[in-house]
């Protein structure tokens, strides 16, 4: 990324000259730019010429970075609302800006440009602060090339894990949830609709919270806390304490929402991995593409597509080996899993067993062994209390690998495994039904995962009389291909 510059736009080719004002090169603006620029420019008629953040190498020429552009403004909030004073960063790249398909390609007029969104971002600005930070345009670059590379779109209400400072400070602002952008209006370009999604900042705790009931709901509890967001939902990193910590009453509203909502979460990819135990180890034969029993009764229609969406937004509870790097230092320290993608959920050869077909028949199993990671097997309680309890299913789908597992409740319509055959795999694909009884039996016995506090892995948990095992695993068990 080059360093913050003047600009009110640059024209199709090359750099804009400093200074220049959008409305000097009307004809050579790529149609898709002109549209985002005129609604900033709706929002902000005094400033033409904003700081920009540019790619130096674009991305349709083979750079890094997908955004060709992050204009960063400065909002003066609105006192009336007690919103204060913000920088506001737009990006330019998600959306299709140039209609030749050089980047995107075009699928007419009437549907998304590119991936249908571009990003925002609100950060409060400091006392004595004349300049915008750039970290944010790292930051949503590192979020661009998610999309790009997973193919995988962002809808509001959905919630990113980074497990870092945003800015690389020792702040608690360290996850991210998404939402429509308060000001900014959706547009219409020659290439298709854009909408803006806004990044909000939050603590580890409200990220939890959102997984455990909704995105939308921890959203609007945060609009209500004019220091942890307000009604713009402005981040502030020098925040230090969580919405429960400032208002503990909140916390009662999402254990209420829980209660009565369950979570919507209905999967995410992790490091998780499954063995059957109905056959000894000594034999040689890959028990996993054994075929014998039934064939598979259907999942309905509502069922299947839930699960497809699921494997293929790869919803990420450890974001880092999904999401790219924003910089050298923070690749240094990550492993190099393969980010899960929508082609190779849906598309590959080697992933089609996930999906059911008439190709592949259903094995009904006596016993199975369940392997997570300490941060999987962490929302073990959340799929057992937030989605099966209220008749829904949730899925583990690998980021290593094919490999998934779906825990579906006797509510489930059309689920291949059933009361009599409890554990049925399809392909790489296995689901376990499991009963209310059960869940509340499990729910005792797995009370400590509930913990904030981290424990001595390795830890496993057995229910004999059901022929289940779980255990949870150190990170470097699933890095290595043995497992």
């Amino acid at each position: 990324m080059e360093s913050a510059r003047p600009g009110g736009g640059p024209p199709a080719s090359g750099p804009a000259a400093s200074g220049s004002s959008s409305s000097s090169f009307p004809s050579l603006f790529p149609p898709g730019l002109h549209g985002i620029y005129g609604e900033c420019r709706r929002l902000y008629p005094d400033q033409p010429n904003p700081l920009q953040v540019t790619a130096i190498l674009k991305y349709w020429l083979g750079g890094p970075d997908p955004l060709d552009y992050v204009s960063m403004y400065r909002n003066l909030g609105n006192p009336a609302l007690n919103v204060p004073e913000h920088w506001h960063y737009v990006s330019f790249g998600l959306s299709d800006l140039y209609g030749d398909n050089r980047v995107h390609e075009f699928t007419g007029t009437d549907g998304p440009s590119g991936f249908g969104f571009e990003l925002t971002f609100r950060l409060k600005r400091e006392t004595g602060e004349s300049a915008p930070p750039t970290w944010p345009a790292e930051l949503m670059q590192g979020l661009a090339r998610y999309v790009f590379q997973s193919e995988n779109t962002f809808c509001s209400g959905d919630h990113v894990s980074w497990h870092s400072p945003l800015d690389n400070s020792e702040s608690r602002i360290q996850h991210m949830l998404l939402t429509e952008d308060p000001q900014m209006q959706p547009v219409q370009t020659p290439f298709g609709v854009v909408t803006f999604l806004q990044i909000v900042g939050v603590c580890t705790e409200e990220l939890h919270a959102a997984q455990q009931w909704n995105g939308q709901g921890i959203l609007e509890l945060l609009r209500t806390v004019p220091v942890a967001g307000g009604p713009w939902l402005i981040t502030d990193m020098r925040r230090g304490e969580t919405i429960f910590e400032i208002d503990p009453h909140l916390q009662e509203r999402v254990d209420k929402g829980i209660e009565t909502d369950g979570s919507n979460l209905s999967g995410v990819s992790a490091k998780c991995a499954w063995d059957d135990l109905s056959r000894p180890p000594e034999d040689d034969e890959d028990s996993r593409s054994i075929c014998i029993g039934t064939q598979p009764r259907r999942l309905s229609g509502k069922d299947t597509e839930q699960i497809r969406e699921t494997l293929r937004r790869g919803l990420e509870i450890n974001s880092k080996p999904v999401l790219p790097p924003i910089n050298a230092q923070r690749q240094n320290g990550l492993n190099h899993d393969r980010a899960p993608s929508r082609k190779d959920s849906l598309e590959s050869e080697s992933s089609a067993a996930i999906i059911p077909h008439e190709l592949i028949r259903t094995r009904q199993l006596e016993s199975v062994h369940l392997k997570f990671n300490q941060e999987s097997g962490a929302l073990i309680p959340l799929c057992l209390r937030g989605r099966l309890l209220h008749g829904r299913h949730f899925t583990y789908k690998s980021i290593t690998g094919d490999t998934a597992i779906t825990f579906v409740s006797t509510g489930v319509e059309g689920a291949f495994a059933t009361e009599e055959h409890p554990y049925a795999a399809h392909g790489p694909w296995l689901q376990i039904l499991l009963t209310e009884e059960f869940v509340e039996k499990m729910l005792e016995d797995l009370e400590d995962l509930n913990s904030s506090e981290e424990f001595k892995l390795p830890k496993e948990y057995s229910w004999p009389e059901k022929k289940l095992k779980v255990s949870i695993l150190p990170d470097a068990v699933f890095d290595n291909p043995l497992h």
